[in-house]
């Protein structure tokens, strides 16, 4: 009796598992680019297409402002684009980063992945490289990011992310140049930045076949250095798939989170058996024993179809908004998590 009970709960489990398959799950609450993810996998394309739909959609819809053109614009009013894709069958990964003049950078970022050996391209190359690959130049600049740029402007450039320089950077603008006087002085009374100038696309796709796929989509932080690159289409930080273990991507402070990659690290604890929910705020508990007040968030799905998020608690972000979609919602689903 005890071992036909141990098989009927094995049973149980295991279709469960395949009941909760096909799985998409994204950061924030852009449902729409979990729908036309969802959309994808139900016309039986790929893994790999459903994240590149889902996460061009969000370009085009220029989510939240901080995905796509026509957001988040540097220190000299330009907007630029990061983004990676990666398989988790091959662990192949494709990413762009400082992206100028072409619009879809996740399709950008396939098309290294399937016409180069390489991993990563970067800045005005990458941009060349997209155009020969017959991606159209276009202005990534709109009413709004000129909106954006003249008020930071206005604003003697603040809030910005320059430190030890010389004029102080907490009430000038540049050009600027070394200072140890400021050097004594920096970190103090720096001014908060918005933290939805962070709000990256992250999307981690499990097939029906249980193989997986990430990707991930931004303009960068707002007010960047021009040049900056954060997590976003950084293997293991911005996001991460393996299609024996499952997938995880990131949002948030990409400067700081970046050092820990916190997707990768996320991946392996779920390899090791921890819960998606649990490998999520573990990730986002080694980064908080250095960066206690950074902002972040951390997306975890397994091939079990089990997923979970974590996020870390700083004023005004207490909770973070995820999507999600299986065969049990069947439509876009929005979850919420307290962050800790």
């Amino acid at each position: 009796m005890y071992y036909l009970h141990v098989l009927a709960l094995s049973l149980s489990v295991s279709l469960f598992a395949e009941a909760s398959l096909p799985l998409v799950i994204n950061t924030w609450p852009f449902r729409d680019a979990t729908a036309a993810a969802w959309s994808a996998l139900q016309r039986g394309a790929s893994v790999l297409d459903a994240v590149e739909e889902g996460c061009m959609t969000c370009e085009r819809e220029q989510c939240d402002g901080s995905v796509g053109y026509g957001g988040s614009p540097d220190e000299t009013g330009e907007t630029t684009l990061d983004a990676m894709i990666m398989n988790g069958d091959t662990m192949e990964v494709g990413a762009v980063a400082d992206l100028r003049r072409v619009k879809s950078a996740i399709s950008v970022a396939r098309a290294v992945m399937e016409h180069t050996t390489h991993t990563l391209l970067a800045g005005e190359m990458a941009s060349v490289f997209a155009q020969n690959m017959g991606f159209r130049a276009e202005d990534l600049t709109t009413n709004t990011s000129k909106s954006i740029f003249a008020k930071w402007l206005g604003q003697n450039c603040q809030p910005n992310f320059r430190k030890n320089v010389s004029p102080d950077p907490r009430s000038s603008c540049g050009p600027y140049k070394p200072s140890v006087e400021e050097m004594r002085r920096a970190e103090q009374n720096r001014t908060a930045l918005d933290i939805h100038s962070h709000d990256t696309i992250g999307m981690v796709v499990v097939g029906p076949n249980r193989n997986v796929a990430a990707g991930t989509s931004t303009n960068g932080a707002r007010h960047k250095v021009p040049g900056r690159v954060g997590d976003s289409p950084i293997a293991g930080a911005g996001s991460y798939a393996d299609s024996t273990v499952g997938g995880a991507a990131a949002t948030g402070d990409g400067d700081v989170m970046m050092r820990f990659l916190p997707s990768f690290l996320a991946v392996e604890l779920m390899r090791g058996g921890m819960d998606p929910s649990g490998a999520c705020k573990a990730a986002l508990t080694r980064i908080k024993t250095y960066y206690p007040g950074f902002f972040g968030a951390v997306i975890c799905a397994n091939i079990q179809g089990e997923y979970g998020a974590a996020c870390n608690r700083v004023p005004g972000f207490t909770q973070f908004s995820y999507m999600v979609s299986t065969p049990l919602t069947n439509s876009p689903l929005l979850k919420k998590v307290d962050c800790f």
